[in-house]
């Protein structure tokens, strides 16, 4: 029986002595186990050094990454124990945003679904004409510029 793959966000924050190969080291750790557990990364976001909002140990601040990726909740346990005994990082989170995609997706289809009705119903066609498209544009550039007078 195979199992579906849920979606995850890990966030991990590396001691901010960590040179470069050492973050390579913990990224190549973090890929090497969702691969191996027949998960696929679908994003790393590098956020380099940033102030912690509170110390931790000896640390004020730490070079944070995040994540995303698809895999299994064993690979999680998985991930989450070798994270835990990495001696380069000093906080790690993981939290499944599957269901957070679904309900936002839901919430712009149905959006868009109001909007195509509003549109039918004032007389106009379901979608924007380019000519609109490109009048609400420029709208849009003539308050950013008004705005960046005052």
């Amino acid at each position: 029986m195979a199992t579906a793959l849920k979606q995850y966000e890990l966030v991990y924050i590396v001691s901010p002595e960590a040179t470069d190969e050492q973050l390579a080291e913990v990224q190549q750790l973090v890929e090497s186990n969702v691969t191996k557990a027949e998960g696929t990364v679908d994003n790393v976001d590098a956020w380099g050094r940033r102030k912690l909002a509170y110390r931790i140990g000896a640390h004020a601040d730490g070079i944070y990454t995040v994540v995303l990726f698809s895999g299994t909740g064993e690979l999680v346990k998985e991930l989450d124990r070798r994270l835990k005994v990495s001696d380069l990082v000093i906080r790690h989170l993981i939290v499944r945003v599957d269901e957070d995609f679904r309900k936002a997706a839901r919430a712009r289809e149905k959006r868009a679904e109001e909007t195509r009705r509003r549109r039918v119903a004032r007389g106009l066609p379901p979608e924007p004409t380019p000519e609109e498209l490109l009048a609400k544009e420029s709208q849009s550039e003539a308050r950013g510029d008004e705005e960046g007078d005052r």
